[in-house]
This record gives C-alpha cells, structure tokens and sequence, in this order.
C-alpha cells in the first residue's frame, strides 16, 4: 500500500507545468521591443566603428593621408555632391546595374523555368552551364569588349551575365523541389500550361527565386564595379580607381561609401519586392520575427 502511494507521489511530482511567458500573453508588445533591440544593434555597431576611425585619425593612431577620417570623407562627399561632380559617376553605375540585372533577371528566370519544367532540356544545357557559371565573370569583358566594343555594352553584359546564374540556378532548383502533389492537383483539375504556370509553378518557386535575385542584386553591384575600373571613362568604379591613382583618398572613400549604400539599397529593394510579391512566403530569418 505504502508503495503504490509512493508511485503516485512520484508521478504526479513528474508533471511538467508550463506557464504562458511575455511573448505568448502580449506579442505585439513583445515583438515591437524585440524590433526596437534590432533596429539598435543595426544602428549602433557600424556607428561604434565610424567613431573608433574618427578617433584614431584625430589621435593619429592611423595616417589620415591614407586612411582619411569620416568627417573628411563625409564633408568632401557633400561638397561633390552639391557641385554635381558626383551624380554623374552615380548615375552612370545605376544606369548599367538596372539594365544588366533586368535582362539577366528575365534571361535566368526563362531559362530555369523551362529547365526546371523539361527534364530533357536540363539534360541538354546544364552541363554546359555548369561549367561557363564557375568561369569567372570578370574574365568575360575582354570578350564582351570584343563583341560590343568600347561603351556601355560591355558593362552591361558583364552585369546580365553575371545575374542570369544566380537567378537560372535559383529558378530551375525551386522548380525542381516543388511537390509532384502540386502538378497532379493541376492536372486532375484539367488546367492547361498557362493555368498551371500562373496557378502551380509561379507561387510555389517564387519564394525561392526572389532569394537567388536578391543575392544577384548585391553581387550586380560588385561586378559593374570592378567593371568600371577596367573598362569605363565614368562610373562610381572609374571614380575610385582614378582618384587611387591620383592619391585622393578621401574621393576614393566617397565613392566607395557611395557603393556601399547603393548595394544595400539595391538588395534592399528587392528584398521588399519580393515580400509584397510572396505574402506567403516566411520572412528573412531576423526580419520581422519576435
């Protein structure tokens, strides 16, 4: 008797009660405070390390003839930018990144799909893509230089070029991974290729894609660069490697700090673009979440 008490002592001592936290009696609250956290971190970390560089230039712990500090760099940006000597390079880069990404966007998107669709296709193609994806871009200009000549071609069709693997790979495996189930529902429902591409393939990959043209976005921005400097009488690219030559730091910082926030702004966008396209989709990891 003492015994069988005893095990129900013990098993009811085992039960495990969980108690609602924070999170789960005000969630809105507690989503808006983490928000606030993030959006701290993300303002306070780049901002710790421009005020370490501001003051190890004025405490001359660096050489500010080489390595010009942020209030330098910032006053000679502002300066170029109200005497218009800046807008040109910057508008020069924007024109090529927007052009070169719209044609490889659409040229790997096409692509992927109809390689993701048709098994034969894929079997056909993808090997040789394979193996012009792993050749460095960079490697392509004299090519291009020679198909396009001097001008805007070139730069652009490094960009396409560049953007088309990230989308093509991105598009064709997200059309790969989407459940038989899918295509059998649409089939069972009689819906013609149309019907099943707007209703089946588009939202199910699209998710997938955005990710792949998102990441082109970033990388866009680093081909056209080095492009620039190469091969171009303008451009942010030109800037920065004129100014290298010509011993003007801080001009170089300016339009390296110009490259930087185009970059984040580009990828940024996209990155919007794809939310509103893909309400379903989950968001970024870190973005959004409590």
């Amino acid at each position: 008797m003492n015994t069988a008490v005893r095990k129900e002592r013990t098993d009811a001592a085992a039960v495990l009660v969980r108690r609602p936290g924070p999170r789960e009696l005000h969630p809105v609250r507690t989503h808006r405070r983490r928000r606030a956290l993030e959006l701290s971190l993300a303002v306070a970390v780049p901002l710790v390390l421009v005020l370490l560089w501001q003051l190890a230039a004025a405490q001359a712990w660096i050489d500010d003839r080489v390595y010009p500090a942020p209030s330098t760099i910032l006053a000679d940006g502002w300066d170029r930018a109200a005497a218009g000597d800046l807008w040109p390079d910057v508008r020069a880069t924007l024109k090529r990144v927007l052009a070169g990404y719209a044609i490889g966007t659409l040229a790997g998107y096409a692509l992927g799909l109809l390689m993701g669709s048709l098994s034969l296709v894929r079997a056909a193609l993808e090997p040789l893509l394979d193996a012009l994806y792993v050749v460095p871009k960079l490697a392509l200009l004299p090519i291009f230089l020679n198909m396009f000549g001097l001008g805007e071609g070139p730069q652009v069709a490094l960009v396409a070029a560049t953007v088309f693997f990230f989308v093509w790979i991105s598009t064709m495996s997200a059309v790969m991974a989407i459940p038989s189930g899918y295509r059998d529902a649409g089939q069972v429902f009689g819906a013609s290729p149309w019907q099943m591409f707007r209703h089946v393939l588009l939202p199910a990959s699209l998710p997938a894609v955005l990710v792949g043209a998102r990441i082109a976005a970033g990388v866009a921005v680093l081909v056209i660069v080095a492009s620039e400097q190469i091969a171009a009488a303008n451009g942010l690219g030109h800037l920065i490697f004129d100014s290298r030559a010509l011993f003007q730091n801080d001009v170089m910082f300016v339009g390296i700090v110009c490259v930087a926030v185009l970059g984040v702004v580009f990828s940024e966008l996209v990155r919007i673009l794809g939310r509103l396209l893909t309400p379903w989709a989950p968001r970024d990891r870190g973005r959004g979440q409590s």
